[in-house]
Parts: structure tokens; sequence; C-alpha cells
């Protein structure tokens, strides 16, 4: 049985590994765009995959204090999204409008 326990330990820590470097490639497009679409589904995809290794360390550690914690951060991170949409499409339609009255039709 200690195999197994091994083999899950191993599989565990390549996982938390493999979602760290993700995590990396989603911040860096979060930062550098180029579109503000992009930067919200980077950070979407952020906080799932911090949930997910959240998950992940409950299961590797034997915390079951560790799921609450996840189930708070989809929670705020699911605001965080909603709340940055929201101040998109405001941006969005202001700057829209504006160009509507200026006689440019070019999208933003």
């Amino acid at each position: 049985m200690t195999a197994l326990k091994n083999a899950y330990h191993i599989l565990f820590l390549a996982a938390l590994i493999f979602l760290a470097l993700m995590l990396i490639c989603c911040l860096i497009r979060a930062v550098r765009g180029p579109r503000i679409a992009d930067r919200i589904v980077a950070v979407n995809m952020m906080g799932t995959m911090v949930m997910v290794m959240i998950a992940i360390l409950a299961l590797l550690l034997h915390e079951g204090y560790l799921v609450d914690i996840c189930i708070i951060y989809a929670m705020i991170s699911f605001l965080a999204v909603i709340v940055l949409t929201k101040v998109y499409m405001g941006v969005y339609r202001e700057r829209h409008e504006r160009g509507n009255k200026t006689g440019d039709n070019d999208p933003v």
C-alpha cells in the first residue's frame, strides 16, 4: 500500500508543479493582454487553477479545512471576474457612445 501512496504523492506534486507553470503563463497573459477580454479570461483561469491547487493540497496534506478555503476562494474569484467584466463593459459603452458622438464608428 505504501507504493500506491508514493505514486499518488508523486502524481499530486507533478500536478502542482504543472499548475504552477500554467499559472505563471496565465499571469503573463493577464499582464500583456493584448485585449481586455484576454486579461479577464486569464484572471478567471488563474482563479480556477488556484482552486484546483488548493483542492490538491487538501488531498495531499489530508486537511479538510482547505476544502472550505477552496469554496470561499471560488466565491471570491467569481465575484472578482463579475466586477471586472462590469467595469470593462462600462468603459466599452462609454467609449462606444463617445465614438458615436464624434462620428467615429471604429470599434474599440
